[in-house]
C-alpha cells in the first residue's frame, strides 16, 4: 500500500533532518559540545562561533544536502504527489531543529537542541526546484552583509521560495502545493529563531557582516 511506504519516507525524512553535522563538526575539531556554546544550536552559525570557518562551511554545505536528499528521495519515489515533496522537506526541517538524538537533561527535564532550520529549508527548496538556490542565496547573503542580522538573512530563506514557486506556480510550472512549502517552512523558522526575533525587537541581536567591522572599525 502506497500509504505506508510514504509514512517511511517521512520518517526517513525526520532522521535525515536529524543529523547534526553542526554538532558532529565541532566535536571532531574542538572536543566541545557546540550546544554548550552561546546560543546552544548545531546550525551553521554557532558552528562557526565554535569552531571557525571551515567548520561553518562545512556544516552548511552539508545541512542544505540533507534537506536537497530528504525532498529528492519523495519526488524519486512518488513523482505525482507533490504535497508528500512538502511535507518531507517540512519534517526534515522538523528533524533538524528537534532531532531525538540530541535529547539531554535540563533540570530533569528533556530537552532537544537542534538547529532553526535556515540551511535545511533551502536543500528542501533545492529540492522542490535546484534553481531556487540561485535566488535565495544571493538575496540572503546580501541580507547578511547589510542588514547584519544572521537571523534576518535565516527568515528570508523560506520568503524567498514562496515568492519564486508561487511565481512558477501561476504560469503552470510547478504544483501550488510547493508554496504552502514556503510558507510551513517560515512558520517553523519563526518558531524556532523566537529568541532571536525578540532580541530584535528589544535592539539586543548580535550584529555581523558588513555592519560589525563598520562598528569595530568606528570604536
Amino acid at each position: 500500500m502506497w500509504w505506508i511506504k510514504a509514512i517511511a519516507i517521512l520518517a526517513i525524512a525526520y532522521f535525515i533532518g536529524g543529523i547534526p553535522f553542526g554538532y558532529i563538526f565541532v566535536k571532531l575539531k574542538t572536543g566541545r559540545d557546540v550546544r554548550a556554546i552561546q546560543s546552544g544550536r548545531t546550525g551553521t552559525t554557532n558552528a562557526m562561533r565554535a569552531a571557525g570557518a571551515l567548520v561553518g562551511v562545512l556544516t552548511v554545505v552539508m545541512d542544505i544536502t540533507k534537506g536537497y536528499v530528504a525532498v529528492w528521495l519523495a519526488r524519486e519515489i512518488f513523482p505525482f504527489r507533490p504535497w508528500l515533496h512538502v511535507l518531507a522537506g517540512l519534517l526534515m526541517i522538523i528533524g533538524h531543529n528537534y532531532p531525538l538524538v540530541m535529547v539531554e537533561r535540563e533540570e530533569g527535564k528533556p530537552k532537544i537542541k537542534g538547529g532553526a532550520g535556515g540551511a535545511p529549508s533551502v536543500g528542501a527548496a533545492m529540492g522542490l526546484w535546484w534553481p531556487v538556490v540561485l535566488i535565495q542565496v544571493p538575496i540572503g547573503a546580501l541580507l547578511l552583509l547589510g542588514v547584519g542580522y544572521a537571523s534576518v538573512a535565516t527568515m528570508s530563506m523560506p520568503i524567498i521560495a514562496t515568492v519564486v514557486f508561487a511565481f512558477r506556480a501561476s504560469r503552470g510550472l510547478a504544483p501550488w502545493a510547493y508554496v504552502w512549502y514556503g510558507l510551513l517552512a517560515e512558520a517553523l523558522l519563526l518558531w524556532a529563531l523566537r529568541p532571536n526575533i525578540k532580541r530584535l525587537i528589544e535592539g539586543n541581536e548580535r550584529i555581523v557582516g558588513l555592519r560589525a567591522w563598520l562598528k569595530k572599525k568606528r570604536y
